[in-house]
Order: C-alpha cells, then structure tokens, then sequence
C-alpha cells in the first residue's frame, strides 16, 4: 500500500504531507481546490516526468516522494523479482519513490535512495498502482482495451505473449523468405561472379613467395650472357688462367705470401696464428674461385624458360590488379570468395528450409489460436455474468452487457484446425468488444456508441469488480468515479469501492457524500489564500470534521442542522453496512 505521498511545489501545492490508511482512502474538497492534482502527483511519482508549466510558480524545483509498504511473503513475486534483478530490495519491505523535477524540464527520479530511468519506473507501476481518472474510463470505449480486460480475467495473458512470439517469428521468416526471393536474380549473377573469380584464382596455384622468386629467375635469365662474363672475369682474375695476361693471379701472390709466412715463424713462433690465418684466405679464395668457375659454367641462355617466367609473371600482374597488391592478398581474396559463394548456398538452403517451415509455423499458431479463443470465449460467458451482477447491484439491472467475440477469414491468415483460415494479429485472431443495450428492448450495440459518462464510470467499476479476484495490484486510484452519477448511485458505488478495498488500498475522489460515507480514511483539499498566492491544504478527516464536510457536500457551505443530522445518518449506515459485511 501507500503508506505516504508527500509533494512539494507542484502546482497550487506549496507542501503537503499525506499519511494513507487502509482500504477505502477518499478525498473530497471543492472544485479547483487540488483534490486531482494530488492523484496527478501520484501518477507524476510513476511516470517521473512533469512539464514546466506544473512547477510551482516562483519555485526552481518540484518535489514528490512516495513511500509503499510491499507485499509479504509470496505476494507479487514479479515485483519482488524485478526490485531483485534492479538492485532495488530492502530489509523493511518497503519502496520509497523519489522524483524531482528543476526547470527547464530536467528530472532525477530515485528508487530506494538510487537513480533509476523512467522506463524502470513504468515497469513498478504495473505491480503497485492502478489508475482510473476520466481519460481512463473513457478509455473503456476503445475496443483496444477490451481484449486487454478479457485475458486478464481469462488468464490468457500468458498465452497472448507466447502468440505474440509465434507471431513475430512467422513475421521474420516470411520477412526474411520476401527479402531472399527479391534478391535471387543478384544472388545469382553475385554466385556466378564469384565462381568464376574463384576458378581464376585457383588455376592460377599461386604460391606465396612465388613473385620474388620468378623477379629474380628472370633477371639471371635476361642477363645470362653478361653474368657468364663478369663470373669468368672474376675467376680468371683470382685464378690466373688468363695466360695472354701475363699478370700473376690473385692466388699465386697469397701462396708466396703463405712461403714467407712460413719462413718468419720459423724465426719467430708467434707469428703461428697470424700464418694460419693467411692459409685459411687461401683456401677460401681458392675455393671461392672454383664456385665462381661452377656457377659460370651453370649459366645457359635459355630464351623458353625466359619466356615462361614472363608470361607466369603478367599471370600475377593481372591478377593483382583485380584482387590485391601481392600474392598474399589475392590468396586472402580467394578465402572471402569462398565463404561468401559457401554463404549464397547457404543462403538457398536457408531460403527452401524456410518454406517448408512457414507452413509448420502457421499450423501451430492456428492450433495456439484456436486454443486461446477458446479459453477467451469461456471466460467471456463467466464474464458476463459477474459484470451484470456487478451492474445490477449499482442500479443498472435492465442494462444488457456481452463481450462479442469475431474473426475475420483471410487467405493469407493462419489456418484453425477446423479448417478455416482467419487473419490474425500479434494478440491471436480475435476482434473483442464489450457490448450493452441500456434500455429495454433495444439491441446490443458498441459500447462507445450508447453508454452516458455517468454509465460508462459505473461500467468500469463494475467491470473491476468483477475482475477483483484476478487482479492483484495492491493500490486502485479512482479519480472523481462518480462524474455523471447521481447521489441515488452513490450508495452502491460506496459499497462496491469499499468491497475492492477489503483486500487492497484503494484511494477515490469524490463529490458525493454518499460515497464518502464508506471511507475508512477521509481527507479534504482546501484552496487557502495568503497575500497574493493561493496553496492547496490537506487535512485528515475525523469526528466532527468529517460530519460537516459530509453536510458541506449534501447541503453547501452554509450547511444547516438538518444537512449535520443527514451527514451522521450517511456515516453511521455506512458504518452498519461495513460491518455487517467485515468477515467474520
């Protein structure tokens, strides 16, 4: 329940401190006094967002606070859940609300001392408030929320969202199949461009360092001539073979030099390493030398071989200007190729794995619709009859009340297990509307098109009366359910917002004593004036208070003696009613 609201600079509210008690919880107070301004501060607290212009003027800052008492034990474990899955739960079992709005529309909104998004709010309130104000019982005429009634009283609330699911993933899939068949002509010239881009590749056998190797091939075999040359020049040099020279080699000068060596470490053995050294060049060179002689004799102009290694490396030129810089990235460009052509088969398989399953889906989705309409239409008959009940006992016992229930068929819809196929919708294949007839003889038509304001109140009350047992939300908010009700109505209505609150809060306002004679908590909004401003006051009501506020409602502001005897009466039979009904 709503154990405490307390608003600050929010209209022609300068600070209020309310304190809230159980079950029926009525405000009352003249018109323009502030009375739905404080229900607006509640939704306000749920909602936590106010626009500028509800700001207090001369103030920067509106305040509101909440305080809940939650639920013990297993009650609402989906409440409990999401404060747990939100870092949200408390040791005291209590919620408090804090939101805070500063100019120019700026809001910090706290739950339990930490910052929230407004979204997480929205989420709390379909576990703690019920809100019904004008817009809310006038919401009764579209047929939208009509469905939303009937599972809430069939328990079928369930079953919708996993329709719902069905329903969205037969969407994608015809989607996804929609998409496939536009594109087919591009996926096949894309999958005819990518096999014969794959086949260039692939004949090609590239090997990764193939470039570098096949560059240098070609230039030994383009300068065979000149490097057979320049290679016997060196040897010759080295070597002395060049006998038309007449120069001594490179090699007989270091074999005299060897000699001498000799001769010196003869003289002196330090020399040895140095001796060793000088041998050790002279092998080299002379093995050097013959290398050079070998790789010389190697060498063969072979203009065939030369003409292969062109046209292989204009192969990969013309390669690399279609698919990369070097031969690592054609190589990387052939790899994408194939996992995309592997994807367009995929693509295909997926496509005609889809059509066979769209027809699997349909079925099931008729069978879970067929199945939902039916638990609908049986709750819908129980329905009816709890709701003419309800209406009868609030004076309304020649009104006529059904819950109409239709399909429309469609071939493109899904097919029922009758045979039928009907269009549908993510909530199932039903059209629900609430019908009535409120005179005598005349025929069941909309409800939006034949039920008063003052009717359509005392429908929804009726309607929540018969869906007390099944709706759980611990705090119902009636602002001004009479509008349109006269006092002969008020009676039953008291009685019956009084029978909602003998298991949950339920907070009213009202302009009827008759109604307020039921509260079990009673509190007056009054417009004070001081110097140039005007601020709204609340006051709990109890004893003589509540007398001549009851006599004010029946009678004006200059209530008579008669008006206060006529107040007692309200409260009094009231009090007799309440307890003949507490249970025992």
């Amino acid at each position: 329940m709503l154990l405490e609201l307390r608003v600050k600079n929010l209209g022609i509210i300068d600070q209020i401190d309310w304190k809230l008690g159980r079950g029926l919880n009525v405000i009352t107070g003249e018109t323009g006094a502030g009375k739905s301004l404080v229900i607006d501060a509640v939704e306000t607290l749920l909602g936590g967002k106010v626009s500028d212009d509800n700001i207090r003027f001369g103030a920067d800052t509106a305040e509101i606070e909440g305080i809940f008492s939650l639920p013990r034990g297993n009650d609402l474990p989906a409440l409990r859940a999401l404060l747990a899955e939100k870092g949200l739960e408390t040791e005291e079992d209590t919620l408090i609300l804090h939101c805070e709005v500063r100019r120019p529309g700026r809001s910090l909104v706290r739950a339990n001392g930490r910052t929230v998004p407004r979204g997480t709010l929205r989420q709390l309130e379909r576990y703690l408030l019920d809100i019904h104000g004008q817009s809310e019982h006038l919401s009764l005429l579209d047929r939208k929320t009509h469905l939303d009634i009937l599972d809430a009283y069939a328990h079928t609330l369930d079953r919708r969202q996993e329709f719902s699911a069905r329903a969205a993933e037969l969407n994608k899939a015809e989607q996804e199949v929609k998409k496939m068949a536009e594109e087919e002509k591009d996926l096949t010239r894309r999958e005819e461009f990518l096999r014969f881009q794959i086949d260039e590749i692939t004949r090609a056998k590239l090997q990764a360092e193939e470039e570098a190797e096949l560059e240098r091939e070609r230039n030994i075999l383009a300068s065979c001539e000149q490097l057979k040359a320049f290679s016997y020049e060196a040897y010759q040099a080295l070597s002395g073979e060049d006998s038309s020279s007449g120069s001594v080699s490179v090699g007989d000068r270091l074999a005299e030099a060897v000699l001498a060596m000799k001769k010196l470490v003869n003289l002196d053995p330090t020399l040895k390493s140095q001796l060793d050294s000088l041998e050790e060049t002279a092998f080299g060179l002379e093995e050097f030398s013959r290398s050079i002689r070998d790789y010389a004799d190697r060498l063969e102009n072979d203009p065939e071989r030369l003409e292969e290694v062109e046209t292989r490396l204009e192969l990969i030129r013309d390669l690399k200007r279609k698919y990369g810089s070097d031969i690592p990235e054609i190589l990387a460009y052939l790899s994408r190729a194939e996992m995309d052509l592997a994807g367009l088969s995929r693509s295909s398989e997926r496509r005609s794995e889809l059509e066979t399953r769209l027809p699997r889906l349909k079925e099931a989705m008729g069978k879970a619709a067929a199945e939902l309409s039916s638990r609908r239409l049986k709750a819908a008959g129980k329905l009816v009859v709890e709701v003419k009940q309800e209406l009868q006992d609030l004076d309304m016992s020649q009104v006529e009340f059904a819950v109409s229930i239709t399909q429309v068929p469609s071939e493109e819809g899904i097919p029922l297990p009758g045979g039928e196929v009907c269009a549908f919708t993510n909530d199932g294949i039903d059209i629900v509307e609430f019908m009535a007839a409120t005179n005598p003889g005349e025929p069941l038509k909309p409800l939006a098109g034949i039920a008063s304001t003052g009717e359509i109140s005392r429908f929804m009350l009726a309607l929540k009366g018969a869906l007390s047992a099944t709706d759980r939300v611990p705090v119902l908010v009636f602002d001004e359910i009479d509008i349109g009700v006269g006092g002969r109505s008020g009676d039953v209505i008291g009685k019956k917002l009084w029978n909602l609150a003998r298991d949950r809060q339920v907070i009213c306002v009202t302009h009827l004593p008759q109604i307020a004679a039921f509260a079990d908590a009673h509190f007056s909004v009054t417009k004070e004036v001081s110097g140039d401003r005007a601020s709204s006051r609340l006051e709990t009501l109890n004893g003589d208070s509540r007398v001549r506020e009851l006599a004010a409602m029946l009678a004006g502001p200059q209530y008579t003696e008669t008006a206060l005897r006529g107040a007692r009466e309200l409260i009094q039979k009231a009090a007799t009613w309440k307890e003949s009904h507490r249970p025992s």
